[in-house]
């Protein structure tokens, strides 16, 4: 589990930037890296909840938040008033947008398994893929929402 939080804590500074974390924070850079170093002596570091919402409203996706919902087995839903309201688009451009990123997964696990090996860097570049398919499959949600509601 703590490794799996660290990771997402990576996601979300690396997701603002280091430099925006920094100042939104007020921790320094090497203070943050602590919160997602995977070595034995930052093993119980994590990031304060107050760091996290506030990175969390910066970035583009709530990468903690999710990542802990998720370990308890809970779905997240949006309200209303997101960031992202009045987007172009709909279902049918959240369906071209899942299948355009599902292939570009199966190109990189394609790629990554050609040799029998997944390396760290070729699961990386899964793991951000599939975050992206989740963050389509959250805006599809959404529209889908918006249209079950009118």
């Amino acid at each position: 589990m703590g490794s799996y939080l660290k990771k997402h804590t990576e996601a979300l500074i690396k997701d603002v930037g280091f430099a925006a974390a920094c100042e939104l924070t007020g921790k320094s850079k090497a203070t943050l890296g602590r919160y997602f170093s995977d070595a034995p002596e930052h093993a119980d570091r994590f990031i304060p909840i107050d760091a996290v919402a506030a990175l969390e409203e910066a970035a583009r996706f709530p990468h903690v938040t999710t990542a802990l919902a998720e370990l308890n087995g809970i779905t997240l839903s949006y309200d209303t008033s997101r960031r992202n309201e009045g987007a172009e688009g709909g279902v049918n451009a959240d369906v071209v947008a899942l299948s355009q990123r599902f292939a570009m997964l199966m190109s990189e696990y394609h790629q990554s398994i050609e040799d029998g090996v997944i390396t760290i860097n070729e699961a990386k570049r899964l793991l951000r893929e599939t975050l992206e398919i989740q963050k389509v499959l959250l805006e599809m949600k959404l529209h889908l929402e918006d249209e079950t509601a009118t």
